[in-house]
């Protein structure tokens, strides 16, 4: 069965999007993702510093 995500407290730097949600567990998980067409960047992180700093120095190689 798959996990319904509610993601909440979503920002964008530049063609990145942070969002926080809580796992199946019920624990607090926060995620980057790229936007831009065939870029597929995606990653989950523990804490939110983590998450947009990777964001911020996301290359696109699309």
């Amino acid at each position: 069965m798959p996990a319904y995500r509610h993601f909440r407290n979503r920002i964008r730097i530049g063609p990145v999007e942070v969002a926080t949600f809580r796992d199946g567990r019920g624990r607090e998980r926060h995620v980057t993702a790229c936007t831009a067409p065939s870029c597929g960047y995606s990653v989950t992180y523990l804490d939110r510093a983590a998450a947009e700093l990777a964001a911020r120095t996301h290359r696109c190689s699309a």
